[in-house]
């Protein structure tokens, strides 16, 4: 499968804000938007007045790009959030926020959502009990995640986490840290994602 593989710095640099993409460097004096804050490349420092497509496709690029989903998968995602009851950009943003390594890393048992995606991979996660390593598997009211007993007991940062994390977790998580478990209380809603993104706009350009 294809995925993006250059400086995720560049990505940042490119949507013009933070995405948050490296973890503990992000909130660092080392973070790249905050020491080049133009657009990579050759005529970054141009300033151009954006067409309503660019900011539509700007929007969506973002999405994707903090999520870390590629291109027809985010467009599947769209499609069933048109299918679901409510607002079309809520939904999209609902199913984006359950993906499991997006609630690994709400939880802080990883320091960015690539380090939790790969932390699913290896099979470090549980679901209700039994290991999953799908990054993309929705998670549902009532999910218990936990991280498997055998990797808690044997990896240092997941260590490190039962001796106290300043992590703020998501209102629809519940979460206790000395047994590096957590239960899906409630389904994310647009209060509680704080993501930068205006998803009226990524509505707009797919019904264009």
């Amino acid at each position: 499968m294809a995925k993006y593989t250059g400086s995720v710095c560049r990505l940042c640099r490119r949507e013009g804000t933070k995405l948050y993409l490296k973890g503990d460097r992000c909130y660092s004096d080392k973070c790249a938007i905050d020491r080049r804050p133009t657009a990579p490349g050759q005529h970054g420092q141009r300033r151009r007045k954006a067409s309503e497509y660019g900011l539509q496709l700007r929007e969506k690029q973002k999405a994707r790009r903090i999520y870390g989903v590629l291109e027809k998968q985010f467009e599947r995602y769209y499609v069933q959030a048109e299918r679901m009851k409510g607002i079309t950009g809520e939904n999209l943003l609902q199913l984006l926020e359950r993906r499991l390594d997006n609630v690994v890393y709400r939880l802080g048992f990883a320091s960015s959502r690539a380090q939790a995606r790969q932390f699913v991979l290896h099979g470090h996660i549980t679901v209700n009990g039994r290991r999953v390593d799908i990054p993309s598997y929705l998670v549902d009211e009532g999910d218990v995640i936990a991280v498997k007993e055998s990797s808690a007991s044997k990896m240092e940062s997941f260590k490190a986490l039962r001796e106290g994390t300043d992590k703020v977790v998501v209102p629809w998580l519940q979460v206790d840290y000395d047994k590096l478990e957590a239960t899906v209380s409630a389904l994310p809603t647009r209060e509680d994602i704080d993501v930068p993104i205006q998803e009226h706009l990524i509505v707009e350009l797919y019904s264009r």
